[in-house]
């Protein structure tokens, strides 16, 4: 099961004497919509010249955020938790403690400006950091999303562990990835997540990974070097309220 992004060149570097990428690591839960209006002030800044790139890790309180795609049939229990707007690709995913969510803000005239290879990009980030823990992740050619087979479940059987919604303007990307680490999934039972009903959700934990938080950041950040080069730690951002 092949996917046509696998021909796609996984490196995004940016072009010869780019300055690293912001690195910065939230502690606690990161609201919604304070997390929007500092992405896209942060990409503005980054489209004007007057910031470096920065990838953002963060986790939410529980809530379902709908994309451009997102079908009202596909959110299932509208009450459960709080519902977003958020501006990005994709249908309905859900957020919550113990999933990594890395906004990603990088401009892409500095690397590549193809929204396909950026996608295969990031994707092929999150196999590679699913590899260090010897989990196979793979792409599918309908689907966007990290998968992983279930074998366990049945021959056929296959879950999604990490989503991808991305926003350019301006040709600065925001918004980004989520891998499940150790969430609550039974949560994702209010949505149809990304619009797929015919497979189920998975995390780190739940294939028996006994793994933290930030024994995956480590790993995501020495993955995310190989892909789209060099990376500096930051302090954390000014939210709005703070």
């Amino acid at each position: 099961m092949s996917s046509l992004r696998d021909n796609l060149a996984d490196a995004f570097l940016a072009e010869s004497g780019s300055e690293p990428v912001d690195w910065v690591v939230a502690e606690g839960l990161t609201g919604y919509e304070e997390a929007v209006a500092f992405m896209e002030a942060r990409a503005a800044a980054i489209a004007e010249g007057q910031a470096r790139e920065l990838v953002w890790l963060v986790e939410h309180p529980p809530l379902y955020t709908a994309g451009t795609s997102a079908k009202g049939s596909d959110l299932v229990e509208p009450d459960r938790f709080p519902v977003f707007q958020s501006g990005r690709g994709g249908q309905y995913t859900y957020h919550g403690p113990g999933q990594r969510v890395a906004y990603v803000m990088l401009d892409l005239k500095r690397r590549q400006p193809d929204l396909r290879r950026f996608v295969a990009a990031l994707e092929a980030w999150l196999i590679a950091t699913l590899a260090e823990f010897n989990i196979r992740g793979e792409r599918r050619d309908d689907r966007v999303g990290v998968w992983v087979r279930r074998p366990d479940k049945g021959e056929s059987v296959e879950d999604k562990i990490a989503a991808i919604g991305i926003r350019v303007r301006r040709w600065v990307s925001f918004h980004g990835i989520s891998l499940n680490v150790e969430p609550d999934l039974s949560h994702f039972s209010g949505i149809v997540p990304c619009g797929v009903r015919q497979h189920g959700v998975t995390s780190l934990v739940d294939l028996g990974i006994p793994v933290t938080m930030p024994e995956v950041d480590a790993v995501m950040r020495k993955t995310f070097e190989g892909i789209f080069g060099p990376t500096e730690r930051a302090g954390a951002p000014l939210l709005s309220g703070n």
